[in-house]
């Protein structure tokens, strides 16, 4: 005898109305877009405390610089992926109905010939008004996103931003703020890395360069070379010469109370290689602290796995795989002049810097630790 169902069993169960999250206020909402040698990325965001509350992004590879070293112009295809890309980024800016933004381009605009053409075409068929900013706006915003990574014990900060055209380095000196006010001096940075007189005490740039060279151009100037691991050496050599102006590039860092602060695609590959994840998870990776001699593993077992292992490698990823020893090449150099056992990966840039300073400048942010 078959066994009595139970009463109402497969009964539809009874659903559960949960509230549709109210949207932001747009009058709330800033926007800030980098289109750079390799990516066009965007960020949606609302002031929350002392930080933002990302409410949309986006991010794709577009290669605006590919083929930029060998003619000097930015190519038909290229433009054409970067307007593609460009109708996405307007197409969420006009959802969340957002008012006030930056959109800006950096060295692949900054270098090509047809630069301006460019721009004044991608605003014909996207309606993106793009502003091309100078190497020294665009070091500025990297230091600034950075600021909530910065330790209190930080006397001497290096802030380094490996872009896909180039690198920018920028060296400040903490050691007369109070230890608690150090992260905050740098957002203060937003004004000007030599801001006029202030009532509180002022992070000290002692110097910063921006090296045109960066995953994308030092990758393409080597590109010729067959040997891999000779290929490798050749590219954080030539990086390191192109350091020789950086006043800081003179003297010897000792790594007490010294910090690097890493930002880009390579920094944050190299964390999560250093961590073995699978899939990339960005908790886990911005703000890791990792030493020289971690990151220096982390390089030679790129070097050992060869190209084709380098491409079969989760941990690097496709996008990355191509880009990574270039990169992987500039951060050798540098923790070859400045070693430091607090090597802090920033997964944030140009994105949150922009939308820190524009909204510092409306004052909107409240003054309380990040």
């Amino acid at each position: 005898m078959a066994p009595k169902r139970p009463k109402g069993a497969g009964a539809f169960p009874k659903p559960v109305a949960t509230p549709a999250p109210n949207p932001p206020d747009p009058a709330e909402l800033y926007a800030a877009l980098d289109l750079g040698t390799n990516s066009c990325r965007m960020l949606i965001a609302q002031p929350k405390g002392s930080q933002f509350h990302v409410v949309d992004s986006f991010s794709k590879s577009v290669q605006l610089g590919a083929g930029l070293e060998q003619t000097g112009r930015l190519s038909r295809a290229s433009m054409r992926r970067t307007a593609q890309a460009l109708r996405i980024c307007q197409q969420k800016l006009k959802r969340h109905k957002v008012r006030r933004m930056r959109l800006v381009a950096t060295e692949a605009c900054r270098r090509a010939d047809n630069a301006s053409e460019f721009i004044r075409q991608m605003y014909r068929e996207t309606g993106m008004k793009l502003e091309i900013i100078q190497p020294e706006e665009e070091a500025r915003l990297a230091v600034i996103s950075c600021a909530p990574l910065v330790s209190t014990r930080t006397e001497q900060l290096l802030v380094v931003d490996i872009g896909g055209g180039s690198t920018e380095l920028v060296w400040i000196d903490l050691s007369s703020v109070p230890h608690a006010e150090r992260p905050r001096a740098i957002m203060r940075l937003h004004a000007g890395f030599h801001p006029t007189a202030s009532p509180f005490p002022a992070a000290k740039v002692v110097d910063w360069i921006s090296v045109p060279l960066g995953v994308a151009t030092l990758r393409d100037q080597f590109n010729d070379v067959e040997d891999d691991a000779a290929r490798f050496a050749l590219m954080s050599w030539f990086f390191e010469e192109n350091l020789a102006e950086f006043a800081p590039y003179k003297d010897e860092q000792t790594r007490e109370g010294f910090q690097i602060v890493g930002t880009s695609g390579t920094v944050t590959t190299v964390a999560a290689s250093h961590l073995g994840l699978k899939r990339y998870d960005r908790t886990k990776v911005d703000g890791l602290r990792m030493t020289s001699d971690q990151i220096d593993r982390v390089i030679r077992d790129y070097l050992s796995l060869g190209p084709d292992g380098r491409r079969r490698d989760p941990r690097i990823g496709q996008d990355r795989q191509a880009l990574i020893m270039s990169g992987a090449a500039i951060l050798q150099a540098l923790l070859r002049c400045w070693p430091t056992d607090r090597l802090s990966v920033a997964d944030r840039g140009l994105r949150e810097g922009l939308l820190y300073a524009q909204m510092s400048a409306d004052g909107v942010l409240e003054n309380g630790p990040f």
